[in-house]
């Protein structure tokens, strides 16, 4: 692996050619929701069935995302059950910002603080960020999106939580990230 912290994700990665099912020890598990939408064949498999614009839809998303990701730990495939808990916290998170911000922009356009030179998280997200703040939606904590927030929380605490994965997390940092 190459010269950096254990669990940082490696962006340095050709996330054309690897696939991560046949090799997982490229795989870091990150901060976060680091390379969701990078790591295949995950991505292809869990992507098109994530959605979160009303709260029927964030149910039944929810709920076979959660599917596939018992499905992985039970086949003993933990970086597919990890990307499984990225896509809920995803789901969580976006659902989030849609509820407080409508437009899903938390930045007014503008001037924006200097972070290209600040560590993760402070050197990511919007051109804009630093900016000035939007305001919430008059609704951000009872709206739909809040709603389908919520749905995501529940199932990505139930994923971070599930002493299975955590067994199996353990199990892959002791087997990848021992130099």
């Amino acid at each position: 692996m190459r010269n950096m912290a254990k669990n940082a994700f490696d962006y340095s990665l050709d996330f054309e050619t690897v696939d991560f099912r046949r090799q997982p020890e490229f795989y870091r598990i990150g901060v976060g929701e680091q390379g969701v939408l990078l790591v295949q064949p995950y991505k292809s498999e869990i992507l098109p069935h994530w959605r979160f614009r009303t709260e029927a839809l964030a149910t039944e998303s929810a709920r076979i995302i959660y599917g596939l990701f018992e499905g992985y730990l039970e086949a003993g495939d933990f970086v597919g059950a990890d990307m499984a808990r990225k896509f809920l916290q995803m789901g969580f998170t976006r659902a989030r910002r849609y509820a407080n911000h409508g437009s899903g922009r938390k930045y007014e356009k503008g001037q924006r603080q200097d972070t290209e030179n600040l560590p993760y998280p402070y050197s990511s997200g919007s051109k804009n960020k630093g900016g000035r703040i939007r305001p919430r939606e008059v609704d951000a904590l009872t709206g739909e999106k809040a709603r389908a927030a919520e749905i995501f929380k529940g199932y990505w605490f139930r994923a971070k939580d599930n002493p299975e994965y955590l067994r199996q997390k353990a199990r892959f940092k002791e087997m990848y990230y021992t130099q």
